[in-house]
């Protein structure tokens, strides 16, 4: 039984969408830490514009 659950690979393809999942939200994030002083940038001269 113990044999049996070690050597076990149903969990494989979990681990690797897992893997992907964080691969993606790691790209998403660099994403946003470089864009986002420019979008930040734009909403402040939308509000700006609003104000005046």
């Amino acid at each position: 039984m113990v044999r049996g659950f070690l050597c076990q690979t149903e969990g494989q393809g979990l681990v690797e969408y897992g893997l992907l999942l964080m691969l993606v939200m790691v790209v998403i994030v660099a994403v946003l830490t470089v864009i986002g002083g420019k979008v930040s940038t734009m909403y402040s001269s939308i509000n700006s514009g609003f104000t005046q």
